[in-house]
Parts: structure tokens; C-alpha cells; sequence
């Protein structure tokens, strides 16, 4: 995704400009993962759209009225009308470097709340955050089990994202150049080790910086032989950020918009200039939908995927409060315990008990005035019963709910990543036939279920590639042999990617290829760089019960790599 730090910087700078001090007249949701706001400031009306899509997360003023999307009123959309519709827009704030933008809404009865937009590709969200910091509500629901340190939750503490561990721009010398270009890996290119060294440079950014300091957008760091000009062109390039001076622009390969950037752009295509950023993020994002003959396809089934994924969060949310009901029902019957003990002692009005527990400590125990004491002991023993049943089964309750989760994220890579609208058609029967769509779909023709991609590596050995659920079995269970190697990106839905190499190790040249396509291949096919791992074919194990596709996998090794594509350019 072309939508970066400089990117936000720019877009922040033309919401200050346009909307800053504007009353919210409105609110809306025009699709399960964007936010929309009418905003009326310099005697018009404005339409903020935020969206949290993986590949095309962006945050505008539209052109365009946004069309509302589902009729039905979500517990989030019900919070963003009460507390930002008729508040008026008091602060912009982006941390430095960040894709991050914070927007404060004064309220006149429920005060200042605020919305924070990330648009961080598969991670982007759009927050809803109260007093106290606290999360009221997101597009995007994260459980503490699927990230422990930043759980994105109704009633918990909003913790920003994690500042990243790179030198700021502003603190760079020709001395730490040098050092980042001596680091680098053998062969690296330039713009690689921008990306990695340097906070809020992106691929975009990095390739023009080092076209216009070195003369070519892919030269490797060993060839750079003037670091000096080189921080020249970083500091000229993040200019704007100070003056505000921006060039936005669409870049265009053979009239269609292939990308966009706050600068005009040299390296590729031709650079065309426009009159707001919100204006190329719009072309860009129309160029992109009009190129997917398969959008309409598409829609409804994404649309059947955001909505089980909301119901396996609210069931996997009410899980963990019934596990963490039963974690607490020990102390009830502990409870009901000493009320019977101390009975005698407990006289009529009574609302606590205070027993002496031992060693000193004493136990606090509330009591029901209306009850007598065995009353009280009984309704805790009851409630002790209770929670041990909630947590009967729980924990296998809550695996089966976080499989059904995985799944569904492979089931939305496989079909971001269908090319056919067969291959469309077979995500719709995985969730049909998963319970998450009508019965009585019609059935994909046998000869739609095509075989993985073939390539060769530059070694000439060949590698197979799973383009969906079915095809990684296929792939991984049925064409392998113990000793091939198996690649797949790290932590994500992706590929399953195989290479034929008996018992022999792979040379250096064929893991990155089957690397870059196994990254491709994957939600994280719009980073600059992605992690994969690789190991034996025979390290490689189903999960019971788990989808077709979903696996376990020990004794891996790690390589980082550019997401390429079958018919991408050395």
C-alpha cells in the first residue's frame, strides 16, 4: 500500500485546512471496516471517510456523498451518533513518523472523545476512544488472545501502537548513513535498507529517494558511493513536514493510476499532478476497484466474512468472561464456607461478614440482609456450581472459536487473492459449507478447481505454490515428499509453497524465490518486506479439527524478503 507516514502527514495538513473546528452533522458506516463522517466547516459540508482495509486503508475527504452501507444499527455506529454526531473537531494530531492520526471531538454533553485512525495495511483500524482512554469501540475487535500486549476492546485502556525501534529521519548524519550501508545484507538495494533503518520511509518513498540521490530506484547499497548526498535527499524529501509545501500526485502506467504520493514521483510511470492528496488516495482507490473485474464478486462474500467474524468475536469474548466467572467461583465457595462457620456470630441486618481467617488476614464477605446466613451460603455455593459449568469444556470451547478465526482470515486471503470467479466462488461453498452462508449454493464445477501455480527457480528446480485452502492441502499433504521444502509467511494466512529438492539443500537463490512467492502469496503481499519461514515438508503437521490448509509446523528457519510475484522483475 502506497498510504504511508508522509502520506498521513499530508492528509492531516488538509484536514487542518478544511474541516478543523467543523460540527459532525452526521455519522455513518459504509462498509463493515470504514467510518464516515459529514462534517460541516467553511460554510460546506465535508465527508470524512477512514478505512481499515488491508490493502486499500486510507483516510479522505471523499469526493463523493458516502452511501451508508448496511441499514442495520451496530453497537459501534450507535457510539460514534451519540458521542461524535453534533461535537465539533478541535485537534489533529499524528505522532512523528507514525501512519497514525488522532481526531478530537468536543462534545457539548459527553466532552472530548477521540477517533484514532491507523492505517497500518493488515493491522490498520479505526478506534473509538472516551474518557479515561478507554476504548468504547473499534472496526476491528482484538482479543487479548490474539494480541496479548494490545487488545483493542469496549471498556479497555487504548494503548497506541508501538513506536517503531528505527532512527528518526531528523537525526540522521552522513556518519550513521555509512554505518546503516556497511550493515546491510550482501546485495541488499538501497531502498531496502532505507525502509529498514529510517522511521516513516516506505517502499514508495525509499526507491524515489534513491533515484533522485544515486540515479536509479533499485541500486544496491554497495554501489551508493556518495552517503553525504544521499542525506541531502532524505532531508529535502521530508521538507514539507515543515513548511507544508506538498505536491500530491497520481502516478500513471499506460493511463491507469498506479500509485500516489505527496511528491511528484520519478522512478516510475508518469507523475501527474492533482489538486489534494484526498483526490490521488480517491483516483488510486477507483483505479484499483475498476481493475478487479470480480468486485461486485467479491463483496458479498467479504461482506459474509466480516459478519461471521463478529459473531465468532462476541462468542469467543462471552466465552472468556464465563472462564473468568469460573476462575473466580473457588472464592464464592470459600465464602459460602465461612458464612456457615461464623452463622452464629452474623446478626438480622447484617450486610458484611468479617471473618478471621488465620495469620491475621481477614476476609470481607458481603451479605444479603434479606437472607438469612445459610441463604447466603447457599447462594454461593450456587454460584460456585454455576461457574464451575461455565468452565466446563471452555478452554476447547475457546480453540475451536480461534481455529474457526484462522480460518476464516485464510478464507479472506484466498480471496483477496482469486484471480477467477470461480476461484471467488469456491471461498463462498468453504463458508457455506462452514455454516457462515445459506444453504443450497450452487456448487463450483469440478474443472474450476484448478492445481497450484508452477514455477522455477533460478536453479531450476520446481517450486508449487497454493493459491487457496484447498490447494495448500493439495500442495502440502498430497504432491509432497517428507524431505522437500516447505515455505509459508510467518504468522499470516498465505500459501503453502513447496520446491522439489529430494534430499538435498536448497541453494541460496532458490529459498529467496520460493520465499518471495510465499510472502506474495500472502496477507502480507503490500509490505515492503515480509518474514517466511521454511522447513522439511515432514515438519509439517494438520490441526485436528482445523479447516483444510491450517497447520503446525516445527524446526523452521527464517529469511526476510520482498513480496514477488510470478512475473516480477529480478
Amino acid at each position: 500500500m502506497f498510504f504511508d507516514a508522509l502520506t498521513m502527514a499530508c492528509i492531516a495538513d488538509e484536514l487542518r485546512a478544511t474541516v478543523m473546528g467543523g460540527r459532525v452533522q452526521q455519522a455513518l458506516l459504509p462498509d463493515p471496516l470504514s467510518v464516515g463522517l459529514e462534517i460541516y466547516a467553511g460554510h460546506r459540508r465535508h465527508c470524512l471517510l477512514a478505512s481499515a482495509h488491508a490493502e486499500t486503508g486510507r483516510l479522505v475527504l471523499a469526493g463523493d456523498k458516502l452511501r451508508r452501507g448496511s441499514d442495520t444499527e451496530t453497537g459501534l455506529l450507535v457510539l460514534l451518533r451519540k458521542y461524535l454526531r453534533g461535537s465539533m473537531l478541535s485537534a489533529i494530531e499524528q505522532p512523528p513518523f507514525e501512519r497514525i492520526l488522532r481526531l478530537t471531538f468536543d462534545h457539548p454533553e459527553w466532552g472530548p472523545n477521540v477517533l484514532a485512525i491507523e492505517i497500518m495495511g493488515r493491522h490498520s483500524n479505526v478506534i473509538l476512544i472516551g474518557a479515561g482512554n478507554r476504548v468504547l469501540d473499534a472496526v476491528k475487535r482484538v482479543g487479548s488472545r490474539v494480541s496479548a500486549a494490545r487488545p483493542i476492546l469496549p471498556g479497555q485502556t487504548y494503548t497506541p501502537p508501538p513506536p517503531q525501534s528505527k532512527l528518526a529521519p531528523a537525526d540522521l548524519t552522513e556518519y550513521r548513513m555509512q554505518q546503516m550501508l556497511a550493515g546491510s545484507e550482501p546485495g541488499a538495494q538501497l531502498w531496502q535498507v532505507l525502509v529498514a533503518g529510517l522511521k516513516g520511509i516506505s517502499p514508495l518513498l525509499a526507491r524515489e529517494i534513491a533515484c533522485r540521490a544515486v540515479g536509479h530506484p533499485r541500486v544496491t547499497a554497495g554501489q551508493v558511493e556518495r552517503p553525504a548526498r544521499l542525506c541531502e535527499t532524505v532531508s529535502e524529501m521530508l521538507t514539507p513536514l515543515e513548511s507544508g509545501r506538498w505536491q500530491p500526485s497520481v502516478v500513471l502506467e499506460e493511463g491507469r493510476v498506479v500509485a500516489y504520493a505527496p511528491y511528484p514521483v520519478s522512478h516510475r510511470g508518469q507523475s501527474e499532478p492533482v489538486q489534494s492528496m484526498s483526490e490521488a488516495i480517491e483516483r488510486y482507490t477507483s483505479a484499483v476497484a475498476d481493475v478487479d473485474p470480480y468486485a461486485g464478486a467479491r463483496r458479498p462474500v467479504r461482506q459474509a466474512i466480516a459478519e461471521a467474524r463478529a459473531h465468532l468475536t462476541r462468542r469467543r469474548e462471552a466465552l472468556e468472561r464465563q472462564l473468568d466467572q469460573a476462575d473466580g467461583s473457588d472464592r464464592l465457595r470459600e465464602w459460602g464456607k465461612w458464612l456457615l462457620t461464623y452463622a452464629h456470630t452474623i446478626t438480622p441486618g447484617q450486610t458484611e461478614l468479617v471473618a478471621d481467617i488465620g495469620d491475621g488476614e481477614l476476609l470481607h464477605i458481603p451479605i444479603d440482609p434479606d437472607r438469612s446466613p445459610a441463604e447466603n451460603a447457599q447462594a454461593y455455593f450456587s454460584g460456585y456450581r454455576k461457574g464451575q459449568r461455565a468452565g466446563e469444556g471452555g478452554p476447547s470451547r475457546l480453540e475451536e472459536v480461534d481455529l474457526a478465526l484462522r480460518d476464516l482470515e485464510q478464507l479472506e486471503t484466498d480471496l483477496d487473492l482469486a484471480a477467477s470467479r470461480p476461484e471467488i466462488d469456491l471461498v463462498r461453498e468453504a463458508l457455506a459449507e462452514a455454516g457462515y452462508l445459506r444453504s443450497g449454493i450452487k456448487r463450483t464445477p469440478a474443472a474450476a478447481h484448478s492445481g497450484p501455480l508452477s514455477a522455477t527457480s533460478p536453479d531450476g528446480l520446481t517450486i508449487l505454490v497454493g493459491r487457496n485452502s484447498r490447494q495448500n492441502d493439495d500442495v502440502t499433504f498430497r504432491r509432497a515428499e517428507g524431505d522437500d521444502w516447505w515455505f509459508h509467511a510467518h504468522g499470516v494466512p498465505g500459501a503453502h509453497v513447496l520446491v522439489r529438492a529430494g534430499n538435498r539443500d536448497l541453494p541460496p537463490a532458490t529459498i529467496r524465490r520460493a520465499a518471495e512467492l510465499a510472502a506474495y502469496f500472502s496477507r502480507l503481499r503490500a509490505e515492503a518486506q515480509a518474514q517466511v519461514d521454511y522447513t522439511r515438508r515432514r515438519h509439517v503437521r494438520r490441526i485436528p479439527g482445523a479447516a483444510p490448509g491450517l497447520v503446525t509446523y516445527s524446526r523452521e528457519q527464517t529469511i526476510r524478503v520482498e513480496p514477488r510475484g510470478p512475473d516480477s522483475e529480478p
